[in-house]
């Protein structure tokens, strides 16, 4: 635990097609009840079966990304709607090729690369940009971590950090 502890917590934003859908959901639902309260036993299962869609959408795109740098690994869980936890994924600091902002010049070799992009951001342009890439194993993971991560991986890292 001498190579330091930092935790930080990003939201990410219901997207308009989520939204759309649980409101959705929610009207279908209050309709099937009030048909079902005329006696209707289909139109129950059905108010339920969209109760429950309602709930599910609701906790499963109500995410947050919490990162956790610890003795050279940076864990990122997803906290679906601040009641179940999920690990993401983990990554070695000591096997990252580099850290650089979204924007940065220090990308452009990578541009050409066939490589899996990984989004573990809020997904929200900032001004100025506050997201960063970790190239990690052929992956391009896109990471909004605050300074205290990015100084923390740049003491175990600094030749493959860049904050421009």
């Amino acid at each position: 635990m001498s190579e330091g502890y930092v935790e930080w917590l990003v939201k990410k934003p219901m997207s308009v097609g989520a939204k759309v859908l649980k409101g959705v959901l929610i009207a279908v639902t209050v309709g099937f009840v009030l048909i079902a309260m005329l006696g209707s036993l289909v139109a129950m299962l059905l108010a339920i079966a969209c109760g429950v869609g309602a709930y599910f959408v609701g906790i499963y795109m109500d995410i947050e990304f919490e990162y956790l740098y610890l003795d050279k690994e940076l864990t990122i869980d997803k906290v679906f709607a601040k009641t179940k936890r999920k690990t993401a994924a983990v990554f070695d600091i000591n096997s990252m090729e580099m850290l650089a902002p979204l924007n940065s010049w220090h990308l452009d070799a990578y541009k050409n690369r066939d490589m899996k992009v990984v989004d573990y951001s809020s997904g929200v342009a900032q001004q100025p940009e506050q997201r960063y890439v970790m190239i990690h194993d052929n992956q391009k993971v896109i990471l909004e971590p605050n300074m205290a991560i990015v100084k923390a991986i740049q003491t175990i890292a600094p030749r493959k950090v860049f904050t421009d």
